[in-house]
C-alpha cells in the first residue's frame, strides 16, 4: 500500500469519524434488546457483533467497530453460524445532505409542487458521525442498532442500522432533524471502502441486461443509468448490493427520466474520500419543477438505503433485490385487474397527427405491458390540442385517439382514452367515459347541447359546469380532481365541495400520488389520504384512485419508482369494442384498492361487505374485519382509520413481527360505535403500501 493511499485513509477517518470517548468509556445499551430472540449481540472490547437469521438456514453477521480509527462496519458476513463467508469489510456508511429553501408562500405551503429548490442558493454537507455510544434493541422480528451522533449543518441525529430476521437484508439510515423552517432536502448515500478487496461491480442496464466491470480504485466516481436502482460490489467470498427504497427515495417530478440514480468510484462529488458505491439524486431533477423533499422542523428525516448480502455472486444478489419489487412488475391477483391512470404521453398530437411514422407497437405500450398493467387510462391533449374546437379539429383529434386506443388494445391489454380537461369545474380534473364519446369544450349561444354529425355520430357541446355534469350523467362517465390540494388544483376540491357537480355520484372524488415527499413519514401521499378522510367526513361517498401523472413513457425511464396502480375487482378484462363500463362501475362503486405494488390486499371485508358498501355494525358497535395481505419487504403496520363526520380516529396495529415475502390473513375487531365510515391502510418498512376505499357504516 503506497503512502498516498495511507494518507487518503487518514483523511477519510478525519472526515467521517470523530471519536469522543476512549475504549473504557464506550457504552453499549442493550436494555431494549431481547436476548431470547433469534438475533444475538456480542461485545468484544470495542467490537459490537450482531448476528441475525438471514433465511434459507443462513445467518448474517455485522461487526461494528466503535474504536476511533476503524471503519464502522468492520466485517459483513454470511454463513451457517459455524462457518461464515466475509462478504465485505472495512466500510463506512456515507451520506451527503443537500439543504435548500422551501417556498411556503406561493402555493399550498408544504404541499407545493411548483417549486424549483435548486434554482435558489443551497449547500451540500457531508454527514459526520461521532462514535459516542451504541444501543441495540429488538422490535418484533427486527434488531435496530443506534450509533453515536450525526451532524450536517443545521441537522443532527443518529445512525440507525436495522436487521430483518429471515432475510439477508438490512437498512442503514441517518435519522436527522432540524429546527429551521422552510427547509427542503435531498441526499446521496452509500458505503466507502477502506480496503481494496472489492473485485468487480455489477448492475442491470435499462435494456434489462446484466453488466459488470472490474473495480479500479483510482478511478474517479461516476454515475450510472441502471434498472432496478441497484449496484453490487463483489469480493472473493460474496456480493453486497446497495439500493434505495423503491418509491420513497424518489420525490415527485413531471418526468420519470432515469437520472443515473447510482454511483461508484473514488472521491464521489469530491466530498467522499475513498472508493465507494451508493445511491444518488440529480439535484436539478428533470429541470422542470424540482421540489425535493420536505423537511419540516422537528421531523426525523430518514436518509436511508438498503443493503443485501449474498454468498452466491452478483447475479444472485441482483435477482434477490429484484424480488422485492416483483422485478418492477405488478403481480397478478385472482379476481383483480390492474389499472394505472393519468399519462400525458401525447402520442396522438406528437406522432399520429404530426405526420410521423406510426409504429405498429409503440414503445410506451410495451413499457406498460412489461409493468404488468392490464389497463391504462390516458390523459391526452394536455395543452397540445384543440379542446374548444373548432369542431373540425377537435373531432379529428378525438377520432384519432379512439382509433389508436382500439388498435393498441388486445385481449390482454386495454388502452382507455381520457383527458385532463381543466374546464368548467375549477382546478384540474380528469374524466373517463365507458365508451368513446365525442364532445367539444365550448358551446356558442345557438349551438345545441347534443347533435348528430356525419362520420362521428352524437357530438356534445359543453359550455359550463351544468352542461358538463349533464354529459357525465347521460354517458355514465366519471370525473375526479387531479392532484388535489397541489399543482393546478391547489384549492380543489375544497373550493367546490358544495357544488351540485361535486355532490353528484358522477364526480368520483380525487386522485392519489406520493406528493409531496417527506422522509419522516412512514407512509406515502399523506396529502390525499388526509383529503380522503375529509371527504368522508363531509358525508359525500367519494373515492380516491391512484394516479401516475407522468409525461414521457420510455423503456429507459425509471417508471416503477414513480408509478402506482389500482387493483379493480374484475374477473375479466373488457374488450375495447364492447366498451369498458365494468371498469367505470368498479371505480364509481369503490371496488378497488390502490398500491405501490409491494403490498397487496387480496381480501378485505367488514362484516362480510366489500369496500364502497354500507355495513351494519355488530350490536356492540364493533366490526369484524377480515384482511388478507401479501408483501415483499417486511411489513410495518396496518392502520384502521374511521370518522364520525367531524373527527378522524386512527388505530395502528404494528406488524414489525412480520418477515419479508409474507402472506397472512388478519382478523380485527375495531370499536366503531358512533362512526360513519372506516377505511384501511397497510405499509411496509420501506414506506411502500396499499390503501382501501371507504366502507360506510350504519
Amino acid at each position: 500500500m503506497n503512502l498516498r493511499y495511507l494518507l487518503l485513509l487518514t483523511v477519510i477517518a478525519a472526515l467521517v469519524i470523530q471519536p469522543t470517548r476512549t475504549q473504557a468509556q464506550l457504552k453499549l445499551d442493550t436494555r431494549e434488546f431481547n436476548p431470547k430472540g433469534e438475533a444475538t449481540v456480542v461485545r468484544r472490547n470495542q467490537i459490537i457483533e450482531v448476528t441475525w437469521p438471514a433465511g434459507q438456514q443462513k445467518w448474517g453477521k455485522v461487526q461494528f467497530d466503535m474504536s476511533s480509527s476503524g471503519a464502522l462496519l468492520k466485517r459483513i458476513s454470511l454463513g451457517n453460524k459455524t462457518e461464515f463467508h466475509t462478504i465485505s469489510e472495512d466500510l463506512d456508511p456515507a451520506f451527503l445532505l443537500s439543504v435548500g429553501k422551501r417556498d411556503l408562500l406561493s402555493q399550498n405551503r408544504w404541499n407545493i409542487f411548483f417549486d424549483k429548490v435548486p434554482s435558489r442558493p443551497f449547500n451540500t454537507f457531508p454527514v459526520v458521525l461521532r462514535k459516542s455510544g451504541i444501543s441495540v434493541k429488538s422490535t418484533g422480528s427486527r434488531t435496530i442498532v443506534t450509533i453515536g451522533k450525526l451532524t450536517a449543518d443545521r441537522f443532527s441525529g443518529a445512525l440507525e442500522v436495522t436487521f430483518y430476521n429471515g432475510s439477508p437484508l438490512f437498512n442503514i439510515a441517518a435519522v436527522m432533524t432540524t429546527r429551521t423552517d422552510a427547509t427542503a432536502i435531498v441526499y446521496d448515500a452509500g458505503l466507502v471502502s477502506r480496503t481494496q478487496k472489492w473485485n468487480s461491480l455489477a448492475w442491470i442496464s435499462t435494456a434489462d441486461k446484466m453488466e459488470s466491470a472490474p473495480v479500479q480504485y483510482a478511478d474517479s466516481a461516476q454515475n450510472l443509468t441502471v434498472k432496478y436502482r441497484t449496484i453490487t460490489a463483489r469480493s472473493k467470498e460474496g456480493t453486497l448490493a446497495v439500493f434505495p427504497a423503491p418509491h420513497q427515495y424518489f420525490y415527485p417530478l413531471d418526468e420519470a427520466f432515469n437520472l443515473k440514480f447510482v454511483w461508484h468510484g473514488n472521491n464521489y462529488r469530491k466530498m467522499l474520500n475513498g472508493y465507494g458505491i451508493g445511491i444518488r439524486q440529480e439535484l436539478q431533477g428533470d429541470r422542470r419543477f424540482v421540489p425535493w423533499f420536505n423537511a419540516p422542523p422537528a421531523t426525523p428525516q430518514r436518509l436511508n438505503f438498503y443493503c443485501l448480502i449474498s454468498d452466491a455472486g452478483d447475479e444472485a444478489a441482483l435477482g434477490a433485490v429484484k424480488k422485492f419489487t416483483n422485478a418492477d412488475r405488478y403481480a397478478k391477483l385472482p379476481g383483480f385487474k390492474t389499472m394505472s391512470s393519468h399519462f400525458h404521453n401525447e402520442f396522438i398530437m406528437n406522432v399520429v397527427l404530426a405526420g410521423k411514422p406510426v409504429p405498429e407497437k409503440p414503445e410506451f405500450i410495451e413499457v406498460f405491458k412489461r409493468l404488468g398493467l392490464d389497463m391504462v387510462h390516458l390523459g391526452e391533449f394536455h395543452y397540445t390540442a384543440h379542446p374548444k374546437g373548432p369542431d373540425s379539429l377537435r373531432l379529428r383529434e378525438l377520432k384519432a385517439l379512439f382509433e389508436q386506443c382500439e388498435r393498441l388494445s388486445d385481449n390482454d391489454f386495454l388502452l382507455i382514452p381520457g383527458e385532463e380537461p381543466n374546464e368548467f369545474f375549477g382546478g384540474h380534473w380528469l374524466q373517463i367515459f365507458p365508451k368513446p364519446v365525442y364532445w367539444v369544450m365550448s358551446r356558442d349561444k345557438n349551438v345545441p347541447f347534443a347533435e348528430n354529425k356525419p362520420g362521428f355520430g352524437k357530438v356534445y357541446h359543453i359550455g359550463d359546469k351544468n352542461d358538463m355534469l349533464k354529459l357525465l350523467e347521460e354517458e355514465q362517465g366519471l370525473a375526479w380532481t387531479a392532484h388535489p390540494r397541489t399543482k393546478g388544483s391547489v384549492n380543489a376540491p375544497d373550493i367546490y365541495n358544495h357544488e351540485a357537480f361535486f355532490k353528484s355520484d358522477r364526480f368520483m372524488g380525487a386522485a392519489w400520488k406520493a406528493m409531496p415527499a417527506d422522509l419522516s413519514q412512514p407512509r406515502l401521499g399523506k396529502r390525499v389520504l388526509d383529503l380522503m378522510d375529509d371527504m368522508n367526513n363531509w358525508g359525500d361517498k367519494k373515492k380516491v384512485i391512484a394516479e401516475a401523472d407522468l409525461f414521457t413513457v420510455t423503456q429507459e425511464n425509471e417508471m416503477y419508482a414513480h408509478m402506482n396502480v389500482n387493483y379493480l375487482m374484475l374477473d375479466q378484462l373488457p374488450k375495447y369494442s364492447e366498451g369498458w363500463k365494468p371498469v367505470v362501475d368498479a371505480m364509481q362503486r369503490g371496488k378497488f384498492f390502490s398500491t405501490t405494488g409491494e403490498v397487496l390486499m387480496h381480501e378485505l371485508k367488514v362484516n362480510g361487505s366489500l369496500s364502497g358498501e354500507t355495513v351494519k355494525l355488530n350490536p356492540d358497535g364493533t366490526g369484524d374485519v377480515s384482511l388478507k395481505l401479501s408483501w415483499t419487504f417486511p411489513m410495518n403496520f396496518v392502520e384502521i382509520i374511521s370518522g364520525d363526520g367531524e373527527k378522524v380516529y386512527r388505530e395502528k396495529i404494528g406488524l414489525t413481527a412480520t418477515k419479508a415475502f409474507g402472506e397472512q390473513q388478519f382478523r380485527f375487531h375495531p370499536k366503531l360505535k358512533g362512526r360513519k365510515w372506516v377505511r384501511f391502510e397497510a405499509w411496509d418498512c420501506a414506506a411502500n403500501g396499499a390503501f382501501s376505499q371507504t366502507f360506510w357504516l350504519q
